[in-house]
């Protein structure tokens, strides 16, 4: 495994703990049901087995990976519209969102 720098690691540590904060915060008495829901928004992170290397620390996820551009972002929104679906749509988002943030850090004026 390679050498993990503290913003990635923050990163990584960040894509658990904001569903569960959020599911928490919104649905204290389903909380467990709606955070599994929102960490299932990590398995967009499939698409990175097509890149290679499959793990690349500088290289920012939104607009490479398929599942990470904006075509996709739009059907995240829209898997908000229907209660069956929402939970998931919140962690694709907040997935979408967190992964934004870390290109931001890497690649802008942090």
């Amino acid at each position: 495994m390679p050498d993990l720098d503290l913003r990635a690691t923050t990163h990584l540590l960040l894509h658990a703990a904001v569903p569960l904060a959020i599911a928490r915060a919104f649905w204290p008495d389903q909380w467990r049901r709606a955070a599994l829901w929102m960490l299932a928004g990590w398995l967009i992170d499939v698409d990175h087995l097509l890149a290679d290397p499959i793990y690349a620390p500088g290289r920012c996820s939104i607009g490479f990976h398929p599942l990470h551009t904006w075509p996709a972002v739009l059907a995240y929104v829209l898997l908000l519209l229907p209660r069956r679906t929402r939970w998931l749509g919140i962690g694709l988002l907040v997935h979408i969102a967190l992964d934004a943030i870390d290109c931001w850090l890497m690649h802008g004026d942090a």
